[in-house]
């Protein structure tokens, strides 16, 4: 289970180190929220995040190095945003719950409502014109590229020649990262881009005729959507912060994504479940690796103890719509033994493998996904950074030599 959203008044002072009265002082001064905690209203609870941050606070005053190290390594939050919520188990964009969004919402839908907070204004931010790819761009692509050096290649160059790359107020930003996805899209669909939605586009140019898999290559695209601050958007607001362009930040997302420390982990999923076609056993295929000390990619999220909501969405997803794939009966007995063996649930990178496999997708497809509904979150950090006007710029404590 996830982290309590709810203390107890002796709680929230036990962690706080403080009196009750000395609480109810916290409270009365909007340092801490409080709402009524059952029928007669008499008791109430204390909301847990709130304490967490003004302990957090405390500590900053008393020891502010250990804090800022540690908020570095999987800690302490270092910046706010108000696009995505992480707590007990569930994933929440713009506190709207983001398995909730992606059985019932476009990805163009849940742009808009990280973007501007209006998922109605997606037909004004999409309208049915697409954008073309000129010829230089055309001719730079050539074949053969994998999708994100594809996408690495095209944005440079689109953005060169786009006259409003350097309108940075919020409404114009979000028109550039509109336009940034259908430009990602339509270079990875080719001539078979330009239908209405992302998701169609890619339906129709990766498997043109099974049309019902548009609405599950519209989940992955939501769930990928945004996840607080991983390593390429926290790499995209250093971009955005310094007044670059959109199409920069999403080239800086998208080079921190490759790495194999995140998006990479989608490859080493495909590799390992390679591997267990190979062994043909799966619990002898994961056995194996513990016995070497590997790891199992693909299970386990630091963030979600009881096991990630997005990979559990996209399996379930999957497995419904296409019940009789090789790929998924594969799929499902490795996770299965993972849960078994490690207590592990499966990741979003197992659940966009999985989804890649039961489609039959092109190699790269699922990595894909991934980048395409990632950039969403990208150009909404990015929003928030141009908003805030503010340059990252941290420090360094310095522990080389000393000079003489």
């Amino acid at each position: 289970m996830g982290e309590a959203r709810y203390l107890g008044a002796r709680q929230a002072a036990e962690e706080l180190g403080v009196s009750l009265a000395t609480l109810y002082a916290y409270v009365s001064r909007g340092m801490i929220r409080s709402e009524a905690a059952g029928r007669s209203g008499r008791r109430r609870r204390y909301r847990a995040e709130d304490v967490r941050r003004l302990k957090e606070r405390k500590e900053r005053r008393r020891d502010p190095d250990r804090v800022v190290v540690g908020a570095l390594h999987w800690g302490t939050p270092i910046m706010e945003s108000a696009i995505t919520l992480i707590t007990d188990e569930r994933l929440y964009y713009r506190g709207r719950d983001a398995v909730e969004l992606a059985v019932g919402s476009t990805i163009e839908e849940v742009a808009a409502l990280i973007w501007t907070g209006d998922p109605a204004r997606s037909a004004e931010l999409f309208p049915p014109e697409w954008p073309e790819l000129s010829p230089r761009i055309r001719a730079a692509l050539g074949d053969g590229l994998p999708p994100v050096e594809t996408f690495q290649v095209l944005l440079p160059l689109a953005g060169a020649e786009d006259p409003t790359a350097y309108d940075l107020r919020p409404a114009a930003v979000a028109r550039t990262g509109a336009r940034i996805l259908r430009l990602m899209a339509t270079a990875v669909a080719g001539d078979s881009g330009g239908e209405p939605g992302l998701a169609r586009t890619l339906q129709g140019a990766w498997i043109p005729h099974e049309p019902r898999a548009a609405a599950l290559l519209d989940s992955a695209l939501v769930l990928c959507a945004d996840h607080e601050l991983p390593v390429s958007t926290f790499a995209a607001r250093c971009v955005a912060s310094s007044e670059a362009t959109p199409y920069a930040v999403v080239v800086a997302g998208l080079s921190a994504m490759g790495g194999v420390k995140h998006g990479g982990q989608i490859e080493l999923v495909q590799a390992f479940l390679r591997e267990v076609e190979a062994v043909g056993d799966a619990r002898a295929a994961i056995s194996a690796r513990l016995r070497r000390g590997d790891r199992i990619p693909g299970f386990g999220h630091s963030l979600y103890p009881g096991g990630d909501p997005r990979g559990a969405e996209l399996l379930r997803t999957t497995t419904a719509a296409y019940p009789d794939s090789p790929g998924v009966a594969l799929c499902g007995a490795v996770a299965d033994e993972a849960l078994e063996l490690m207590g592990e649930r499966a990741t979003v990178d197992f659940g966009l493998v999985t989804l890649a496999r039961a489609l039959e997708l092109p190699p790269g497809g699922a990595v894909t996904l991934f980048a395409l509904g990632r950039t969403v979150g990208w150009i909404g950090h990015a929003i928030e950074q141009y908003e805030s006007g503010s340059l990252i710029r941290p420090r360094t404590r310095y522990v080389g030599e000393q000079p003489k």
